[in-house]
């Protein structure tokens, strides 16, 4: 092969990788914002980012704002924490800025955040209050886990699409505040994938995944349909 040959294969390969690396997060703006509209046609504004976007002249401060951040959510349920997502739902100035911010209430001793990913974005973890067991885990095939206990002002990253979880080990109240680097993040909590799907997977198929007797993940399968209360 030439030398010229060599480098545009080289060029071609670079090109390749930063597309992918790209393609990885949200995209940029190409405009200063594009506040999202609930209008359901291009009568409202142009379709950008899974959302039409209102004429920019009738932006107004409320479309960047949003309150009660400092008041908890209600953390009695079956996992004990609350999780209020400030995403472009909420705050619609957001869309195309490919950022998000959440306020986890924890309840003491025990109150947990179950394992989950966000698909879409990395996420920096700030403690407010308590202390906390976080942790991640990486691709196979290592599997390795990162895990630190936090205490208030710490602060902890978990990398974009691997599994993570947080847990209240204080005896008061925990509260958290967590940045993610995408307008919508997604989440997928593992268990209610795996074993709460709809049709389920099949038994079989999961008694081999975890090594478990069909009975047992069966009963897996219908405890894990039991409402959050």
């Amino acid at each position: 092969m030439k030398g010229g040959d060599d480098h545009f294969l080289v060029a071609f390969v670079l090109l390749a990788l930063a597309s992918t690396f790209v393609s990885a997060s949200d995209p940029s703006p190409l405009q200063d914002f594009c506040v999202a509209t609930n209008g359901d046609s291009g009568i409202d504004g142009v379709f950008v980012n899974g959302m039409f976007c209102k004429d920019p002249s009738l932006a107004t401060p409320e479309d960047f704002f949003l309150s009660g951040f400092n008041i908890g959510g209600d953390t009695l349920n079956n996992v004990g924490t609350v999780v209020k997502l400030a995403n472009d739902e909420k705050i619609p100035g957001l869309n195309t800025l490919g950022i998000s911010i959440s306020r986890i209430d924890y309840s003491a001793l025990g109150g947990q955040n179950p394992p989950h990913i966000h698909s879409r974005a990395t996420e920096i973890l700030v403690v407010l209050e308590g202390r906390l067991r976080v942790g991640f885990v990486t691709s196979s095939p290592d599997n390795r886990l990162f895990t630190k206990v936090l205490k208030a002002g710490d602060v902890f990253v978990f990398p974009v699409g691997l599994i993570h979880f947080q847990e209240n080990i204080g005896n008061n109240r925990a509260v958290a505040l967590a940045a993610l680097n995408s307008q919508n993040p997604g989440r997928i909590d593992i268990s209610n994938a795996v074993l709460g799907s709809d049709p389920p997977i099949d038994p079989d198929v999961l008694a081999k995944a975890f090594r478990l007797d069909k009975n047992t993940v069966h009963q897996m399968q219908l405890r894990s349909k039991e409402p959050i209360v």
